[in-house]
């Protein structure tokens, strides 16, 4: 078997593997943060959702419509996959930190979780969380989203510390289990329900992202909170985007959206479960230098809207997060 016919065996094998984005990992730019993480093959898959200016989503690209460049210097693409409609693998992850208890924070919060079931099909899996300084796994991944409506019902009263860069971290870990369904290519993610206040986590924000982007776990944070305090506003008295939930989100391939009635929580809902949906998977051999490497895709069409992960980390660099992160528990 020749060079070229092992690159291409090597590239199918990591585009269906449970973990299709082996090396890479999102983090702060233009400083990376200073925790790196081991790469364990030589290829690096970075998922991209493309809109026009009118934000709709572009489905019929093929790889020669993407530019993918990695610290200044474009890298050839050397397996691309576009998946359209495709399954979707949902954690919810509920914060019930005294912080939540103020106002109708914890049923703008139930609301948003039914609003994502109700955007899901038969196709899709969806898991419960719920976190303070611990994290809960309330309801297991199932197709049967009756169970996880249920499981609301059994979520902790607020109450206590928020632990949530702790949690997302935790999370992400529990989420990368297998991605794919019924041998189709599926797309797992983690939708934050919060009002973006941590008092009590240790990891930061750059730390969470990396660890997600690691897994290939986009974070999507929907930060319920009262009209008064929406960021948006200049009276706002409190941002959600204030301790770097933004910058988590968009680092993982995720977005942060904002909730003040229930009809954002709607909107949002369908928005990430439609992004999750259509993803374009484009291939690259990792990059010979070990250590953090920036990376952006774009498309060639400059009236087209790409948004990926910042970067991935290369070569064997080493550290250890398990330390860091919060006790995690099973609630069932």
């Amino acid at each position: 078997m020749d060079g070229r016919r092992v690159l291409t065996t090597v590239v199918a094998a990591v585009l269906v593997a449970t973990n299709p984005l082996g090396a890479q990992t999102a983090t702060e730019q233009p400083q990376r943060p200073g925790t790196t993480f081991r790469s364990s093959v030589d290829l690096v898959s970075v998922a991209a959702v493309v809109r026009d200016r009118k934000g709709r989503f572009v489905t019929d690209l093929s790889s020669k419509d993407f530019i993918v460049v990695e610290a200044g210097q474009q890298r050839p693409i050397v397996n691309f996959k576009a998946e359209d409609n495709g399954p979707v693998k949902l954690a919810i992850l509920i914060d019930v930190s005294g912080s939540m208890r103020v106002g109708t924070k914890a049923v703008d919060a139930d609301q948003a979780a039914r609003h994502l079931l109700g955007a899901l099909n038969n196709t899709d899996l969806a898991a419960l969380y719920s976190f303070d300084t611990k994290l809960q796994r309330v309801q297991d991944f199932t197709s049967d989203f009756s169970r996880v409506e249920s499981a609301l019902g059994h979520v902790d009263t607020p109450y206590g510390q928020t632990s949530l860069y702790d949690a997302v971290a935790d999370t992400a870990r529990q989420v990368a289990a297998s991605a794919r369904e019924k041998g189709r290519m599926q797309r797992a993610g983690i939708v934050v329900l919060t009002d973006g206040v941590d008092t009590h986590s240790r990891l930061t924000p750059a730390q969470v992202s990396a660890v997600a982007s690691e897994i290939d776990v986009p974070v999507y944070v929907l930060a319920v909170m009262s009209a008064i305090d929406d960021p948006r506003t200049l009276e706002g008295a409190q941002s959600a985007d204030a301790g770097g939930l933004g910058d988590l989100a968009r680092w993982t391939g995720g977005e942060l959206f904002t909730a003040t009635a229930p009809a954002h929580a709607s909107v949002a809902a369908r928005q990430i479960v439609s992004e999750l949906r259509h993803q374009y998977l484009l291939a690259f051999e990792a990059s010979a230098r070990a250590g953090w490497r920036p990376l952006e895709v774009k498309a060639r069409d400059r009236g087209l809207i790409v948004r990926a992960r910042s970067g991935y980390t290369a070569g064997r660099s080493t550290a250890d997060l398990s330390g860091s992160l919060g006790t995690f528990t099973n609630s069932r």
